[in-house]
């Protein structure tokens, strides 16, 4: 008589057999790298998925930025609106201030500036000497480079061309010991030397008595004089006065505007030779020697 349950293996035994497949499937696996292709067969079948699940949050964080960037866009167009309608309110005004200066220059006698041309460089190489300060760039003479050309950046006066190429020339800096340019206290109108220290971020004053008042946090601009700088731009800034009674000169230190130790980019400025005015004195001469 046949029974009517049939009895297979034991779990025990089942379990073994599939110990055995799965360790023989990990050999297999690790050692000849057998299911790579089913591997990725699997995996192409999976992908669609993956995509699918995540594609929730793919949208709300595309429509998330595109909002807020949306919105900083409109805020930034609005800032630059208000900006232009600033910028050409200040235009307006220089202009007005440009045709009064030439009008008491005429009546003074005094001969009307000229234009500043503005031409833009680009450093190709700083100077490895520690004690000199010099920077080459890829301008010369073919562009109409000078020798005491001044040079600036975005912030200020940097230096002046020292030697001059055919294609490149070389820019001292206002930092090097040997350079000293004439400024004056933009806030009293007192007149300086700032002479390089040999250190990036120091400008020596010397000869300056203890009764000039000069303060910490003064801008020094270009006075003008010597011919070679224009007149109001800015060189450094007072960082250090100190006064020592025993000393004959105060001790004053100040720190160039002009990012010197970042330079990549630089202009520099020629000025026209202005146009000979004719005064209202000079006409009169000129009248009284005809008559």
């Amino acid at each position: 008589m046949n029974p009517i349950f049939n009895q297979g293996t034991s779990p025990a035994h089942r379990l073994i057999l599939v110990l055995c497949c799965s360790v023989a499937l990990i050999f297999f696996d690790h050692k000849m790298a057998s299911f790579e292709t089913a591997r990725g067969y699997l995996q192409s079948l999976v992908s669609p998925l993956q995509y699918m699940a995540n594609a929730p949050k793919q949208m709300m964080t595309w429509a998330s930025e595109n909002i807020v960037i949306r919105q900083q866009l409109m805020e930034e167009n609005q800032n630059f609106r208000e900006s232009e309608l600033f910028f050409h309110e200040q235009m307006m005004q220089l202009s007005i201030v440009r045709q009064e200066n030439e009008r008491l220059r005429s009546l003074l006698s005094s001969p009307v500036r000229g234009e500043i041309k503005k031409m833009f460089a680009e450093i190709l190489s700083v100077d490895s000497d520690p004690y000199s300060h010099q920077v080459l760039i890829n301008r010369g003479a073919n562009d109409g480079v000078y020798e005491g050309q001044p040079v600036l950046d975005e912030k200020g006066i940097v230096g002046q061309i020292l030697h001059v190429g055919v294609s490149s020339s070389r820019v001292i800096l206002i930092s090097d010991i040997s350079h000293a340019i004439p400024v004056r206290v933009q806030r009293n109108g007192l007149r300086l030397i700032a002479s390089g220290s040999g250190q990036i971020d120091r400008l020596i004053h010397n000869f300056v008595p203890h009764s000039w008042d000069v303060k910490e946090g003064d801008l020094l601009v270009t006075s003008g004089l010597g011919g070679k700088y224009p007149e109001g731009y800015p060189v450094s800034r007072v960082v250090l006065v100190r006064a020592d009674e025993s000393r004959e000169f105060a001790t004053i230190y100040s720190e160039p505007v002009a990012q010197i130790d970042r330079l990549r980019y630089m202009l520099l400025l020629s000025k026209d030779e202005p146009a000979k005015s004719t005064s209202p004195l000079t006409t009169k001469k000129k009248s009284v020697g005809k008559s």
